[in-house]
């Protein structure tokens, strides 16, 4: 009998322990080589740990488990060798099995619903009352008391509700339609404790580390988003023929920040220890909301990208984080980070900083606000911007410039082209 001891694998440098978050397979379980057999979270990502090679597992650590690098989590017994047609045919039969029995189900309850309609029906057209409807006196008292139709059975001809069911009903503490409708809580008194994901510690700790290690402060401005809305409007249908993507707002700016941060490079640098380090290139990260929770991957040399290449990776990373495939190295680094606050509804906020990283920018939701457009008040989709920066190597000039750079660029989006510059004044040699 040969066995295979599977290791926890190494996610990182610096990383010495991992929680097995779920184990997709059980002891006795018999998988192909390759298969996934348990998801790993570290402080960084969420991993999976798959079978080196076919066989049988026994399992010898349980969910929620905090283990070591290195540490044996799973034996592979190889004498017991996988009957593929055999998992197939019961994995196969288990959908049809599901399927089978929701169909019955639905046909089950869709007769029974059939056969009650035309049962009130018919009592409805012998007596000439309607189920469910109150009589006057049962009506008078349901409104002075809040109560719905439906909260009610009728004991009348026909279903019909009586003075006597509603009086009834009351005095047996029947909720009024008002509380019914205004409060979604079912009442109690329990509590839940959930354990903090390694993720989330590290979230945690490197807030709060941001909050007592900075000197964090925040600058707003407002964007006249019309350029950009005229632009994707004109070109969207043609840009997703070509690229296969729609163009966004983050790609808008995205670019207007890379040409931005090449005119104001403190923003794009950080600090180590009593030296400060000046990031020649523009590694950008895009904050995303993931099933598990806040994650920065990482766009490298945005500053060389077009809109289309931009829209692509952006996209490509968003998968990647809604499916839990995020590694490491897709979110290690970055001198820069944008966040969208805007998909959620935010009108205003202060985002943090995202460590090393000296700068961060806010996005928020478009408003159609009166602004004064050459003497007169017209109506522009604006948004607010917000770039909150560390104080000790970004100067209040560096950062109030940067925020007007990117504000530029964006309500005139063809500054992209040109470093920042009108295209006259690119023509003129201005």
């Amino acid at each position: 009998m040969a066995i295979v001891e599977l290791k926890i694998p190494s996610p990182g440098e610096s990383i010495t322990e991992v929680v097995i978050a779920r184990w997709v397979k059980n002891s006795g379980d018999v998988v192909e080589k390759d298969e996934v057999l348990a998801e790993i979270d570290s402080d960084k990502a969420t991993l999976t740990l798959n079978a080196e090679e076919a066989g049988k597992i026994e399992v010898l650590a349980a969910e929620g488990d905090t283990v070591k690098v290195g540490q044996v989590v799973v034996k592979i017994d190889t004498s017991v060798k996988p009957d593929a047609s055999a998992t197939l045919s019961t994995s196969a039969k288990d959908k049809i099995e599901v399927k089978a029995e929701t169909k019955v189900e639905v046909k089950a309850e869709a007769k029974v619903e059939t056969k009650a309609e035309v049962k009130s029906n018919v009592e409805a057209k012998t007596t000439g009352y309607a189920t469910g409807v109150p009589s006057p006196a049962a009506g008078k008292l349901m409104a002075e008391n809040g109560v719905a139709a439906g909260q009610i059975s009728g004991s009348g001809r026909g279903g019909r509700i009586t003075k006597q069911d509603v009086l009834a009903a009351l005095s047996n503490g029947l909720p009024t339609a008002a509380a019914v409708i205004s409060n979604s809580w079912q009442g109690g008194r329990d509590k839940e404790k959930v354990k903090m994901t390694s993720l989330r510690k590290t979230v945690a700790k490197r807030l709060v580390a941001v909050k007592n290690e900075t000197a964090m402060l925040t600058t707003f401005n407002e964007v006249d988003m019309s350029g950009i809305y005229a632009i994707r409007a004109k070109y969207k249908d043609k840009f997703k023929e070509i690229h296969g993507n729609n163009i966004g707002f983050m790609s808008f700016f995205t670019k207007a920040v890379t040409e931005a941060l090449y005119h104001f490079p403190a923003v794009n640098a950080m600090i180590d220890g009593d030296e400060i380090v000046y990031n020649k290139y523009c590694d950008i990260g895009i904050a995303v909301s993931a099933p598990k929770g806040l994650m920065v991957p990482v766009l490298r040399n945005a500053e060389l990208m077009s809109l289309a290449q931009i829209e692509s990776g952006i996209k490509e990373l968003a998968v990647k984080a809604r499916d839990g495939k995020l590694t490491i190295p897709d979110m290690e680094g970055g001198t820069f980070t944008i966040t969208n606050g805007g998909v959620f509804g935010s009108m205003m906020s202060t985002p943090i900083i995202n460590p090393p990283q000296s700068a961060i920018l806010g996005m928020h939701n478009v408003v159609e606000r009166p602004m004064a457009v050459n003497g007169q008040v017209l109506i522009r989709p604006m948004m607010y911007v917000a770039l909150s920066y560390d104080h000790r190597i970004i100067d209040g000039r560096e950062s109030v410039g940067f925020l007007v750079k990117v504000k530029e660029m964006l309500e005139n989006p063809a500054r992209m082209l040109f470093g920042g510059k009108n295209p006259e004044e690119v023509l003129l040699g201005l």
